[in-house]
């Protein structure tokens, strides 16, 4: 199956570029410059391109970002730190990102003839993210049939949509992704920060599926607090 992978160059999408590339025929990456508070991520999707061989195009959106205000990862908001299932942690949602990304990454799949549209939402996201929940998948991969209905049939892959984070790191140590070569934090320093909820959300991904992590953080002991305050031990 012929298939086009949303990537930023975080783990859980280079990871479903390397298992795609592997599983099926991956045709290229595609990644979303969004006017995101840094574009060190955009580096590691390249990164990721080149290690697997495909094409991979930056689609520059900053101008549909700029009205998409209010978010800590597009506007002079600080990240806060802590766990992602912290009700702070809803100041990092982008409204309406993952549709308006899908919809033109469709736009291109149809164009290629590709047969699918690979996007790595996870089960961890479902709190605060409403477009990377189960329904929000379902309903959009419904309502692309009718847009293209005629001219192209393209699926949505999404196989992690129902796996913890710690399932997907696992996945990741399967396939030997170079979990180094990812970028995750949110605050784009020279190393990650540990502190935002992405970085706990990955340290403790590692964690929990037992495989070592490569990354270096600035503070690599803070995700116990967070995870320990987010279960109210």
């Amino acid at each position: 199956m012929k298939t086009l992978v949303i990537c930023s160059g975080g783990l859980d999408s280079v990871t479903l570029a390397h298992k795609v590339a592997a599983e099926a025929e991956l045709t290229r990456l595609i990644s979303f410059d969004y006017g995101q508070r840094h574009k060190k991520e955009l580096d590691y999707a390249r990164r990721c391109a080149e290690r697997l061989g495909v094409p991979h195009n930056i689609i520059d959106i900053a101008n549909v970002g700029a009205l998409l205000s209010g978010s800590a990862l597009t506007d002079d908001v600080d990240v806060p730190d802590g766990h992602y299932e912290e009700e702070t942690m809803k100041v990092t949602v982008v409204p309406n990102r993952n549709a308006i990304m899908l919809a033109i990454a469709f736009g291109a799949a149809a164009a290629e003839k590709a047969d699918a549209v690979a996007a790595a939402v996870h089960g961890g996201d479902h709190f605060i993210y409403p477009d990377c929940r189960p329904t929000f998948i379902d309903s959009f991969e419904e309502m692309q049939r009718h847009a293209l209905d005629g001219y192209a049939s393209v699926k949505l892959y999404t196989p992690f949509v129902h796996l913890p984070k710690s399932d997907i790191a696992a996945e990741g140590s399967r396939l030997k992704v170079p979990f180094e070569e990812t970028w995750s934090c949110y605050k784009g320093y020279e190393h990650h920060c540990g502190r935002c909820g992405t970085c706990v959300e990955r340290r403790e991904a590692f964690h929990v599926a037992k495989v070592e992590d490569p990354t270096i953080y600035q503070d690599p002991d803070y995700w116990l607090e967070a995870v320990e305050k987010a279960k109210g031990v």
